[in-house]
């Protein structure tokens, strides 16, 4: 393939990426609703993605998160072809670019500025990046395509792995549910009539109280 080729594909591609980015989805007409800047800069979603249960019902979400991943693989692949370039200044180069997008979508309400969605966007230009970088070893094309392929999909399947464990480790699981009137004082008795027993959260000693206020009398 041509770099011409290479290059025509890779303009065609980000237009369309940036077609996306501000004008799909009905974008200009939730920003005329729009009254505020949404600035998310600290991220707490990027590695939440669906399980393997998850994909037997998708849902609109499950999908968007997958593809802030996968829609920016390309980039990873082309601009190798285009340009000698390492991997610290095309991911350096790559984030700076989807920021600025970012930003631009949140000034221009068309938008958010999400850090969540930027880590995703670069998780799916490293991927393709690493691809290129591990399928391109000879000067038949048609290996490199396949080896490419397979890694592609490979470090992909690592992403989403790591990203699930990250989830899993960050997500505090819940304990039973127990009414007030069931909690056990130090000596494993029961309180009875109003009487409840306190409780800790964090360290911090807990005193329940029932609800004051009546739906009748509110009060």
């Amino acid at each position: 393939m041509s770099r011409r080729t290479v290059f025509t594909i890779t303009i065609l591609y980000a237009t369309s990426i940036l077609y996306f980015l501000f004008f799909a989805f009905g974008r200009s007409g939730a920003a005329e609703q729009t009254i505020g800047y949404t600035f998310i800069m600290v991220p707490d979603t990027f590695f939440k993605l669906p399980g393997l249960s998850d994909l037997l019902h998708p849902t609109l979400m499950d999908l968007v998160g997958f593809g802030n991943i996968i829609a920016f693989v390309p980039f990873g692949l082309l601009i190798p072809l285009l340009y000698r370039v390492t991997f610290i200044r095309f991911i350096a180069l790559f984030i700076a670019s989807i920021l600025v997008c970012e930003a631009i979508q949140a000034l221009t309400m068309l938008g958010s500025f999400d850090i969540n969605d930027a880590i995703q966007n670069a998780s799916g230009a490293a991927v393709g990046f690493g691809a290129y970088k591990l399928g391109v070893r000879s000067q038949n094309n048609w290996r490199n395509s396949v080896r490419t392929a397979i890694f592609c999909m490979a470090l992909l399947a690592g992403v989403w792995g790591l990203y699930g464990i990250a989830d899993k480790a960050s997500t505090k699981e819940e304990g039973p549910f127990l009414a007030i009137n069931e909690l056990k004082d130090s000596s494993g008795n029961s309180l009875t009539g109003n009487a409840t027993n306190s409780f800790q959260i964090s360290g911090q000693n807990v005193k329940p109280r029932y609800n004051l206020y009546g739906v009748e009398v509110k009060k």
